[in-house]
């Protein structure tokens, strides 16, 4: 934000102004437009980054005030590589119960769910969904962590256990992979997700407006190298790629 202010030649306030004026017109259109998908096989996960401090240097009284880990819940339909839902929250039920909701919410169609074997999905996706789902987990086995500077390395993944949890999900769909890749543009078009570096929000309504504009250009502007366009062309929600003068022009 301050190289933008310095190339616009504007205060930072007023770039702070713009990204959440801007974030909350994204958000609106994405909860506007995001509905009666015919989605067929949709993989889910959380991504971490922290606001303000991370969890173990949150004092007492800084506890459960927006200070602290903070998860990006998101999840990807397979096919067209739109990302229909996301929510910023804790790891916990109720989170989950909450985004798998306003997924459920957004989809028309019977889908095979794929997510990790984070347990907070088993009944999360039951409240969601009811029986109308077919849902399986898919959960990594690693092997021991690596000590010193490797530590920052990912472990080595030694193996896969599929579950089945509901419905009837076909074994070879069962996979995390889009929605996993998806961890890394994410960290990379989003300052605040980098790791090892001071760029983390100060406060979490500001983390929310900027994953709304990165999934605004993520789902309408930016083409998708596999698909040759927008997911949100794919999944037919649009005719052709919006652009980011599409948003300015919702501001006014």
């Amino acid at each position: 934000m301050r190289a933008a202010s310095r190339m616009a030649g504007v205060s930072v306030i007023t770039v702070m102004k713009l990204l959440v004026d801007a974030g909350c017109a994204a958000a609106t259109f994405h909860d506007r437009t995001m509905r009666n998908l015919k989605c067929r096989r949709v993989q889910v996960d959380e991504i971490w980054s922290f606001v303000g401090k991370k969890e173990k240097n949150v004092p007492a009284e800084q506890k459960g005030r927006g200070v602290g880990d903070c998860w990006t819940w998101t999840a990807i339909d397979a096919e067209t590589k739109l990302v229909p839902s996301w929510l910023l929250g804790s790891r916990d039920a109720g989170t989950a119960t909450e985004f798998m909701q306003d997924l459920a919410s957004r989809i028309s169609t019977r889908i095979q769910l794929t997510s990790d074997g984070h347990k907070a999905y088993l009944v999360a996706v039951e409240d969601a969904f009811g029986s109308e789902v077919d849902c399986s987990m898919l959960v990594k086995m690693y092997g021991n962590e690596k000590p010193g500077e490797a530590r920052y390395s990912p472990a080595v993944c030694t193996g896969c256990k599929k579950t089945e949890i509901n419905g009837n999900p076909d074994p070879k769909h069962v996979s995390t992979s889009y929605v996993e890749r998806q961890n890394l543009p994410m960290r990379m078009g989003m300052r605040r997700f980098t790791r090892l570096t001071n760029a983390f929000s100060k406060k979490v309504e500001n983390l929310g407006h900027a994953v709304a504009l990165y999934f605004f250009h993520y789902n309408f502007c930016r083409k998708h190298t596999t698909l040759g366009k927008t997911p949100a062309e794919a999944a037919g929600l649009i005719p052709e790629p919006a652009s980011l003068g599409d948003l300015v022009d919702m501001l006014n």
